[in-house]
Formats: structure tokens, sequence, C-alpha cells
């Protein structure tokens, strides 16, 4: 065990650029996540559109970034406990059927036109409940595709087309939207779901082959709370969730949600071409940044190159907060989508690579607590925050903060053991 960056050291870094892509299974396994990920975010855009339509709340607007986030707050480690207890591909599937339900209970609702508000909150929630689920049982199957020398590949690679579904999602969900209308194109959505779920059938790997079957392990509240105990004592992982929870908490979801406001103060002509422009930056810098990771293959996961990439994170987002210049923030949120992507998935490798096999998928859970749940906390530092003092000084005070914490916790972390 490396006693500085915290990663085993029989792991090398993988010696083949984008190894993960040439297991056949994982490699389907990206695109149906890809499309899954798409399906997601084209749903954000359909539903978020009917629902201010109809409602016309900024209560409610809050609310659907709150549902999202929360379940993945308060139940990520128990979904990590069912990934560790069953087939990681039924938890899978279960987690997209979740997601098709909830897209034909949304266009069943637009088509009779008798659409309320704690109909829509319900199924906000359930929406969030199918991605926590899913978070957990996909880290472990990415362990099962390659395993542990071939993971920081997978893990980049899963993320990098997880944000080609992001970047994406929009697009296709505006096309839908514009040219089928709410109602079919919500139906049609539910058809992007189906490649993962259908391939989720035909792979033999179950997210614990390698570690010898199903582990027969408890699953409940007690256990759990073992889990964070036994997590608290292993301080290369307890830094990787902090790390993950800074970024989270303080900058979060709420890049995209302040985008329309610097769309408009940047002064770039068209505020509609700027918004698009803006949110287009920031989606590509996660696909890039997973690109140039993977065909250098020089950064390998461990609590420094976590404390550099999340702190050059929280550096760019506060140059964007702050800048004047329309050109230099799309440079920043270039930037700051690279780095993000480096930080999280190096936090998702170590903490894999550290984790006991019977509670890997609890583990996880708990990473997703904070790297996850805590962006519905985001809301507050930069939304409720903004609404006081003004959304670029609230975002360019989370940034500082988020830059701080991350020096802070670098050098708890790095410090001699």
């Amino acid at each position: 065990m490396c006693a500085t960056c915290g990663v085993p050291t029989h792991v090398p870094a993988p010696a083949r650029k984008f190894a993960a892509l040439r297991n056949a299974d994982c490699r389907t396994y990206l695109v149906g996540a890809a499309l899954a990920m798409m399906a997601d975010n084209i749903e954000h855009v359909i539903t978020y559109w009917v629902l201010w339509e109809k409602f016309h709340s900024p209560a409610l607007t809050g609310f659907e970034v709150i549902s999202h986030w929360v379940p993945f707050l308060l139940f990520s480690v128990y979904f990590g406990g069912l990934a560790d207890r069953h087939d990681c591909r039924r938890v899978i599937q279960a987690a997209q059927v979740l997601f098709m339900c909830v897209s034909v209970a949304w266009g069943v609702l637009f088509l009779t036109g008798s659409l309320q508000v704690w109909e829509a909150c319900l199924l906000l929630v359930l929406h969030g409940c199918a991605g926590a689920i899913w978070g957990p049982g996909e880290q472990l199957m990415l362990h099962d595709f390659v395993g542990e020398e071939e993971l920081p590949s997978a893990v980049r690679l899963n993320a990098t087309f997880r944000s080609l579904g992001i970047l994406f999602g929009p697009v296709v969900g505006s096309v839908l939207l514009l040219g089928l209308g709410p109602v079919a194109g919500i139906f049609v959505n539910v058809l992007f779901y189906l490649p993962l779920t259908l391939f989720l059938f035909r792979t033999k790997y179950t997210g614990h082959n390698r570690d010898g079957g199903v582990p027969r392990t408890r699953l409940g509240l007690v256990d759990s709370i073992r889990v964070f105990r036994d997590v608290r004592g292993d301080r290369t992982i307890v830094s990787m969730i902090i790390l993950g929870g800074l970024g989270a908490f303080f900058v979060g979801a709420s890049l995209q949600t302040s985008m329309p406001i610097y769309a408009q103060d940047l002064g770039a002509g068209n505020a509609g071409t700027a918004y698009g422009v803006l949110l287009f930056a920031n989606g590509a810098g996660g696909v890039l940044g997973g690109i140039l990771l993977e065909a250098t293959g020089r950064i390998r996961p461990s609590v420094p190159a976590a404390v550099v990439s999340t702190g050059i994170y929280g550096l760019t987002s506060l140059f964007f907060a702050t800048t004047g210049s329309y050109a230099l923030a799309v440079v920043a949120l270039l930037i700051g989508g690279v780095a993000n992507l480096a930080s999280m998935s190096i936090g998702q490798t170590v903490v894999q690579l550290r984790a006991k096999p019977a509670d890997r998928g609890r583990v996880i859970g708990v990473y997703g607590v904070a790297a996850n749940g805590l962006r519905a906390g985001s809301g507050f530092t930069v939304g409720l925050l903004g609404a006081a003092v003004g959304v670029h000084w609230s975002l360019g005070l989370s940034a500082a903060a988020l830059t701080v914490g991350t020096g802070i916790a670098g050098w708890i972390a790095l410090r001699p053991r």
C-alpha cells in the first residue's frame, strides 16, 4: 500500500489506452449507459418545460433539483447494499424499468391533461430514486467486466460516455419536444432505456464474478452503520469522500441552473445562443477530459491527483463566476469539465480499490452520498444565497470555499502517517 497516494502498490496504471473498450461486454454496457443517461436528460428537458408552462411555480422548479439528488443522499448506502447482496444486472434493470415507468406515467398525465402538482412531485422523486439505485450496481459491474488493473480505464470511460449522454440529452430532448410534442416525445424517450436493459439479460457478468459470486452479506440499517464505521478508519477513502462532497455541496448542479443568468450578463449578443454554447462547453469538458485521460494514461488514481483535479475545478468555477469575458467563461467551463471528470473518476476508482469485496457496493454508496447526494446542497449555497447577494457573488463565494476546502482537505490527507 502506497503511504502517499493510498492506492495498492500492486495495481499498476493501465498499460493499454482505452483498455476497457477492448472488453466486448464493457464496451456494450458503456454505449447502453450513455443512451440511458441521454434518456434521463431528455426527460428533464421535456418535463421541466411542461411543468413550467402548466404551473409557473418557482418552488416546483427548486424541487426538481432537490428531488433528483436527495435520494442519493438518503438511500445510496442502502442501494449499495442491494448491489452487494444481489445480482447487479437485476438491480440495474430494476432502475431502468423504474425510469421507463416514470416516463410512461408522465406521458399518460400529459395526454389526459390531468397532471397535478403532487403527481409531478411523486414522479420527480421516483426518477431520482431510479438514478440512486443505478449507481452502486453500475460500479460493481465495471469492476466485474475488467478487473482491478483496468478498473481506472473503465471508470473514466463510463464517466466519459455518461458525459456524452448529458451533452446530447438536451439536444435530442429539444428536437423531440419541438418536433413531436411533449406527449409523443416522452413516450419515444422510453426506447432509449431499452438497449441497456436488454443487454443485461445477455451478459454473463453479475458484478460479483471476480469476487467468487454474490456474497451472503446482511442488508439492514445496523449493517450500514457498521460500513460507515469501517470507512471512517480508512483515511484514503475518507479523503475521497470529503473531496467529492466539497465539489458537490459548493458547486454541484448550480453551474447548469445559473447558465441563463450568465448568458444574459456576459453580453454575447443573442442570449439564447450564448446559453446553448455555455451548456455545451460545460458538457464537452467532461467528454474531452475522459478522452485526454485515456489517451495519455499518465494520471494514476491517487489522493494527490484527486486533490489537484478538485482544486482546479474550484479555481475554474471561481474564474467563471467572476470573469466578464464570454470567451474566457467558455474556456473556464471546458477546463473545469475536464477537472471535474478527473476528480470524480479518481474518487470512484480509489474507493473501489480500497473497499472490501463484501462491502464494495455500500462503500461506493457512502461515496455517492457525498459526491451525488450533497449536490442538493448547492441549491442552498448558490441558489438561496444568490437570491440575497446575486448569483455571481454566490457562485464565486461557493467556488472559493471549494478551493480553500480542497486545500485544507489535501493538506490533512497528505500529511505523513
